[in-house]
């Protein structure tokens, strides 16, 4: 069965400086028409940056939309057409200071299909140094660090919201328990 749907028409209907907003009217598969509401975003990153004692970078902010403070790993919005490996560099730096040695591609996460178009490009960061944290003048966090093991336990527990943590965390996590091709080959030097 073919379920592709072909774009017939679209209108933004909002930009703004992080994501448009466009309505788009579609052909279904069955020859209907139907609309189809779409957040364009530039996509971000997500890097699980882990110590030489098996710890896990995280920063804490306020996160506005649920009205409360989250525990994420290091995070950040991709510049458009910014190479993903670029962007998270940058924001492990200017969020907790640190610089890796070594990344390893995690894949990628498409955090909400139904109606964002946002795409989250995941990496594991070894071999850190440390520096002075830079963040953005609308960003305030707390950094923390944490092992590895007890913060799978936080996600299994629901004490981890945030998607791009849990699933970053737990391919870590599987990788290692596994052994799966891929964890230790691959790496992207900085």
């Amino acid at each position: 069965m073919n379920l592709i749907e072909q774009q017939l028409s679209g209108e933004t209907y909002y930009h703004g400086r992080i994501i448009d907003l466009r309505v788009d009217r579609v052909r279904l598969p069955d020859g209907g028409e139907a609309t189809r509401e779409v957040i364009d975003h530039p996509g971000g990153v997500g890097v699980v940056a882990l110590t030489d004692r098996d710890e896990v970078l995280f920063v804490r902010q306020f996160r506005y939309p649920y009205r409360e403070v989250l525990l994420e790993i290091p995070a950040g919005k991709r510049d458009r057409g910014e190479d993903p490996l670029a962007t998270g560099k940058r924001e492990l730096r200017e969020e907790t200071g640190a610089a890796a040695a070594h990344y390893e591609p995690l894949g990628v996460l498409y955090p909400s299909p139904g109606y964002c178009a946002e795409v989250i490009h995941l990496f594991l960061a070894t071999g850190l140094t440390f520096g002075e944290t830079r963040p953005d003048d609308d960003e305030f966090l707390e950094p923390d660090r944490i092992p590895l093991e007890e913060a799978v336990k936080m996600v299994l527990a629901g004490e981890i919201k945030d998607a791009k943590t849990q699933v970053a965390l737990l391919k870590v996590a599987l990788l290692r328990q596994t052994g799966a091709p891929g964890h230790t080959g691959g790496d992207q030097s900085c």
